[in-house]
């Protein structure tokens, strides 16, 4: 492999790699790890994320999830259709339009949503073992301002948008 495509400096540059391949390479690990570690809960990351938003926003819309995510609705759909099956979340009447559902978690879905956040604790752990606690908050500090300036919502994996779709970025037919 050329040091470029290991997205280092060309022609003997002895920088090393570059700070967007290092995020790039730690980030593709650290999601990996992650997914691993809630296969232990027989859950994707997308629907680990999707628990995390409804405990934090109960009575939300299929529709405004999708926005929130910035997801392909249909896609949802069938994420809130799984998680429904397992007796996580439950569609119920939205008391201000009854053409929509609003979206809860139940008592099973809260308890699992425990769960993620000791995986996610644990998976912090791991990752970032070889920083100190102030070295891991300047880190996350960084990183929300990198995030920030690039456009990025706040907590919504970028992942959702491409839930869906096609390599070529088109909503399947």
């Amino acid at each position: 492999m050329k040091k470029a495509d290991r997205g280092e400096e060309p022609h003997g540059a002895a920088r090393g790699p570059s700070a967007a391949f290092l995020l790039a390479q730690v980030g593709a690990h650290a999601a990996q790890k992650f997914g691993e570690r809630l296969s232990g809960l027989n859950l994707a990351p997308a629907h680990a994320g999707i628990l995390r938003i409804l405990g934090r926003t109960p009575a939300i819309t299929q529709q405004a999830l999708a926005d929130a995510l910035g997801m392909v609705a249909s896609r949802l759909v069938a994420l809130i259709d799984e998680l429904e099956e397992r007796g996580l979340a439950e569609r119920r009447e939205n008391a201000e339009d009854r053409r929509r559902y609003a979206l809860h978690l139940t008592a099973q879905g809260r308890s699992t949503l425990e769960a993620i956040g000791r995986v996610a604790r644990e998976h912090q752990q791991a990752l970032l073992k070889s920083l100190s606690s102030d070295e891991q908050q300047l880190l996350a500090l960084l990183l929300e301002r990198v995030a920030a300036d690039q456009g990025l919502v706040r907590g919504v994996h970028p992942g959702y948008a491409r839930l869906g779709m096609p390599p070529e970025g088109r909503e399947n037919p």
